[in-house]
C-alpha cells in the first residue's frame, strides 16, 4: 500500500507508491503493428484492463465491451487507491495512508499516439467524460484536491503510447496548489475580480503574448511562462469549472483547445507536453468557486530540467512568451 508523506524541511507532501515500479516502459512498444496488438487501450482488449469505472459509449453496448468512445478504468499501478484506509498519522512521520483515488481516462478506442490526430467530436467527448468524472469524486467529501493532467510523449512522462489522460484525487492540498487558491481568494477579495480575469485584460490589452480567442475563452502564453511555448487557455466570465460547465462552453472551450494543438504541431510536430486542467476547490469546507475560472494550462517539453530547475523550482525559459506566441499566431516564419 502506498502513502502520503510530510515533508518537514519543505512543507509538501511525496506519495510512496512502490507498486508503479512495474509500470510498463514506454520504449519497450516501437512499431504501430505492436501497438495496436499488444496495447490494452485499444478498442477489443478491454479484456486486458481493470473493469470500468466509466465509459461514454454506444447505449447498445455493454460495459467493458467494444463499441465505446473513452472508457475510465483504474490505474493498474496506482499511486493511491479509494480502499485504502481514510487515516493519518501525526507524531514525528505525519502521513496518511495512500487514500485517494487514481483513474486512467482512455482517451479514444482508437490507437491514436497525440492529442492532434483527435477530431473536434472527440476533444468534445474527452472533456464530457473529465466532466462525469470530476462531478462524481466531488460527491466523496474525504476527498479535498483532483489533479486532471495528460503526459504526452516519453519525455512528458508517458509510460502509454496511447493516448489517455490520467485523475489523481487525494485528501490533501498539494502546497503549490494551496498556496494558488489563497493567491485568488485574497485577489478576489481585495479587487472584487478574479485574478485570471484580470491577467487575460491585462494581455488583451498588451496583445503581444495573446494568441487566439473563441467565444468566452482566450489562449495566451503566460508573461512569466515557466516552459517554452507554454499556453494557457481561460475566461474572464465566470463559465463555471470542469464539473459544472455546460455543453455550450465545452463546445467553445474544445474549439479553441483544438486549434491551439494544432498550431503547436505546425511549429513543433508531435511534440511531447503536460496538460494540466484545473479543478475546483472541493471538500464540506471548500470555498466559493467565485474567486477561481477554468483554466487548461499546456506545457511543451522541448527541454530537459536541469540541477536548477529541480532544487530551486524556479524555471530556466530560453524562449521569450512573446516570440512565442508571435510564431502561433502565424506572424513569423518557423
Amino acid at each position: 500500500m502506498s502513502e502520503i508523506r510530510y515533508n518537514q524541511l519543505h512543507d509538501t507532501y511525496v506519495i510512496m507508491a512502490p507498486q508503479r515500479l512495474r509500470r510498463p516502459d514506454f520504449a519497450t512498444i516501437k512499431t504501430q503493428a505492436e501497438n495496436d496488438r499488444l496495447c490494452p487501450f485499444c478498442e477489443g482488449n478491454e479484456a486486458f484492463t481493470p473493469k470500468e469505472i466509466f465509459a461514454m459509449r454506444n447505449p447498445e453496448s455493454m460495459a467493458n465491451h467494444r463499441d465505446w468512445y473513452t472508457r475510465v478504468i483504474p490505474n493498474l499501478y496506482k499511486a493511491v487507491e479509494i480502499e485504502a484506509p481514510y487515516q493519518k498519522y501525526d507524531g514525528n512521520f505525519v502521513h496518511w495512508d495512500g487514500f485517494g483515488a487514481h483513474e486512467i481516462i482512455i482517451d479514444t478506442p482508437s490507437h491514436k499516439i497525440s492529442m492532434s490526430e483527435w477530431s473536434l467530436w472527440e476533444m468534445v467527448v474527452w472533456l464530457k467524460t473529465l466532466r462525469s468524472r470530476v462531478e462524481d469524486l466531488r460527491r466523496d467529501h474525504r476527498l479535498v484536491f483532483i489533479s486532471l493532467f495528460k503526459n504526452e510523449g516519453a519525455n512528458a512522462g508517458s509510460t502509454m503510447s496511447h493516448s489517455h489522460t490520467q485523475l489523481i484525487a487525494l485528501p490533501i492540498i498539494p502546497k503549490i496548489q494551496h498556496e494558488m487558491n489563497v493567491r485568488c481568494c485574497e485577489y478576489f477579495e481585495k479587487n472584487s475580480q478574479t485574478l485570471m480575469e484580470s491577467i487575460i485584460l491585462n494581455e488583451e490589452e498588451a496583445k503581444v503574448r495573446m494568441v487566439e480567442s473563441y467565444g468566452e475563452f482566450s489562449a495566451f502564453c503566460p508573461y512569466a511562462s515557466s516552459y517554452p511555448f507554454e499556453v494557457i487557455i481561460s475566461s474572464k466570465k465566470n463559465i463555471g469549472q470542469i464539473d459544472t460547465i455546460n455543453d455550450v462552453h465545452i463546445n467553445e472551450l474544445v474549439t479553441l483547445l483544438f486549434s491551439i494543438i494544432q498550431k503547436m504541431k505546425n511549429i513543433h510536430g508531435d511534440v511531447p507536453f503536460n496538460l494540466w486542467i484545473s479543478t475546483p476547490p472541493l471538500g464540506v469546507d471548500a470555498p466559493s468557486s467565485e474567486p477561481y475560472r477554468l483554466m487548461i494550462r499546456i506545457m511543451p517539453r522541448i527541454y530537459r530540467l536541469g540541477g536548477f530547475e529541480v532544487g530551486t523550482q524556479m524555471m530556466i525559459n530560453p524562449v521569450e512568451p512573446e516570440f512565442a506566441a508571435k510564431l502561433l499566431r502565424g506572424e513569423e516564419d518557423v
